[in-house]
């Protein structure tokens, strides 16, 4: 049971778009984000075409010009960027749920797996782009107030 490369990818660029929007409200071209978060740009590229398909980011053409989220990022939650670039995160390995995993139906432990997934999901709703950055700057900023160095992403 794990998050594919896709999903993670994408939160982490939508995170890091998000973050810098809060700063600064221009586009972001891929170019910065794949260079911000190590990511390579083809792959990111395939990933904003999902995201702009689902009416998570809108893209803007010339000079200045690259990817704005549609909409804030406190109303987008993660489980939103993952399901638009992958298919649905489930801990069950069934391919269909109502028949089971098993020839002779669902097995034991169906039923956990199954309230896992939900588990899963209902925390990536609940955990919006903002909540991201957000905490990612409250710990930014109480290492610094302990005095220890800490990479907090520049926004050069």
């Amino acid at each position: 049971m794990r998050l594919s490369t896709k999903a993670r990818y994408a939160v982490m660029a939508m995170a890091d778009l998000a973050k810098l929007q809060s700063f600064q409200k221009n586009a972001v071209p891929l170019t910065v984000l794949a260079a911000r978060q190590n990511l390579p740009l083809s792959f990111l590229e395939q990933i904003f075409l999902k995201l702009r398909n689902k009416g998570l980011v809108n893209s803007l053409r010339g000079a200045s010009g690259g990817y704005v989220l549609a909409k804030e990022a406190s109303l987008i939650p993660v489980a939103d960027v993952i399901m638009a670039v992958d298919k649905p995160f489930k801990a069950t390995q069934c391919v269909d749920n109502r028949q089971g995993c098993q020839v002779h139906g669902r097995c034991l432990t169906h039923d956990l797996w199954e309230e896992l997934s939900a588990v899963m999901h209902s925390f990536l709703e609940s955990v919006s782009l903002a909540d991201i950055y957000q905490k990612h700057l409250r710990r930014s900023d109480s290492l610094l107030t302990e005095g220890r160095s800490v990479d907090n992403g520049d926004l050069s």
